[in-house]
């Protein structure tokens, strides 16, 4: 078994209960003890995790509000984050738009263009629908508390779309762990959707630099940054950033 699938696993069991013992790792991953130590340490030294006594446990950044709580945070600032970003669309591309509540925000920005827009997001549908974009909608399981489509069937949806652009959500911006969210299925489609994508964006407000969620899915420099405005100018060093 590769190291990125025990990961998974690891996070994965520890998702669903509060502490995991070192015998359930072992008896789970069918590895020996030595091995999960050096997992561990690995996912500790990444903040995925914490060390206690005789296991581990998720760490505090865990914990995600859900979709009506975010759609009242810094609503301002989101506009004009979703305004900046229409603006990079032109005629005729194909983009992703991330399920969230700051990439929603881009949406009325399109009415007039002729682009097609593909997103995991449900709830991005009606706003769509309402300034009749050409849309598709992925595949897959809703996650009820974000309104995103999550899993296998959302990955093998994705595979046969190429996108000029993606617009992606996030919940932490750091030096060290790059772009992180708190879900472990979420980060995958993220990870795809750039994969996929020509050119990719980070949506984000201030208030996400200097934090780490959960999960990383990918490095500074491999998207560029749209915020409303930048907390520490050294992210300037790692990768692109516009500010509205």
């Amino acid at each position: 078994m590769l190291s990125r699938e025990r990961y998974d696993i690891i996070l994965n069991l520890l998702k669903s209960k509060e502490i995991v013992k070192m015998k359930e790792f072992v008896e789970t991953l069918n590895i020996s003890e030595s091995t999960i130590r050096r997992d561990l340490s690995y996912l500790e030294e990444h903040r995925l995790l914490k060390r206690v006594h005789g296991g581990a446990t998720l760490p505090e950044n865990s914990y995600e509000a859900d979709f009506n709580t975010k759609n009242i945070q810094n609503k301002f600032e989101k506009d004009k984050i979703g305004e900046t970003a229409s603006k990079i669309v032109l005629d005729g591309e194909c983009i992703f738009i991330d399920a969230g509540t700051t990439t929603e925000r881009m949406i009325k920005y399109l009415q007039g263009k002729n682009v097609t827009v593909v997103t995991n997001g449900v709830t991005h549908i009606p706003e769509l629908m309402k300034y009749s974009i050409r849309a598709y909608l992925t595949g897959g399981r809703i996650k009820n508390t974000t309104g995103a489509l999550v899993g296998v069937e959302t990955i093998e949806s994705l595979k046969k779309y190429n996108f000029n652009k993606c617009f992606i959500g996030v919940n932490g911006i750091d030096l060290k762990t790059g772009y992180t969210t708190p879900d472990i299925e979420e980060a995958e489609i993220k990870r795809e959707v750039i994969k996929k994508s020509q050119k990719s964006y980070i949506l984000a407000d201030y208030k996400k630099f200097g934090k780490t969620s959960f999960v990383s899915f990918g490095k500074l420099e491999d998207s560029t940054i749209i915020t409303d405005r930048l907390p520490a100018e050294e992210y300037r060093k790692q990768t692109k950033i516009k500010e509205c």
